[in-house]
């Protein structure tokens, strides 16, 4: 029947597409007008207990808030903010949740608002991924696949941790 190959030769066409729009939005979730994107963690050092996560949200519609966070490779996951202050690098938790404005993106970058992961129950290993739930107070919740990175990604540029060409604080040189 040499009809009958065209349309499993469509099909399996169909297939490796779908594969590949899945592979390229690994670290990247859609709920309603909340966008979660470039989700990254940092490889952990030795046997340490704790680790962060860092991601973008984009709020393409009206303000929002997340309000928790889970993950099964942590006994528990929270919105810390870290600060200067009296020349001191300080760290709290944000016990209210993360405001999202309207038509805003918020970042959460290395040395600023980060999502802390207590009670690591194996090391973050580059190259592995993790499912991170997120809720939001009016969206629900969503879950973004996480990418485990070296011990320095990020630590130049928030969002720019894969560009080349980044010199540090967002700034791209030309």
């Amino acid at each position: 029947m040499p009809g009958a190959a065209q349309p499993m030769k469509a099909l399996l066409l169909a297939l490796s597409l779908v594969a590949v729009v899945a592979s390229a939005r690994a670290g990247e979730a859609t709920l309603g007008d909340l966008h979660v994107g470039d989700a990254y963690a940092r490889a952990s050092i030795g046997m340490a207990r704790s680790g962060a996560v860092y991601l973008e949200i984009r709020n393409r519609g009206g303000g929002d808030t997340l309000v928790a966070l889970e993950t099964a490779v942590a006994e528990g996951a929270m919105l810390h903010e870290t600060r200067m202050r009296d020349g001191v690098m300080r760290m709290r938790h944000l016990a209210g949740g993360l405001p999202l404005p309207a038509g805003e993106t918020v970042a959460l970058a290395p040395g600023g608002t980060h999502i802390m992961l207590m009670g690591l129950r194996q090391p973050l290993r580059e190259g592995e991924r993790f499912p991170l739930t997120l809720r939001f107070e009016k969206a629900g919740e969503v879950e973004v696949e996480v990418e485990v990175l070296g011990v320095a990604a990020g630590a130049h540029s928030p969002g720019d941790y894969r560009k080349e060409g980044d010199h540090g604080h967002g700034q791209k040189m030309k």
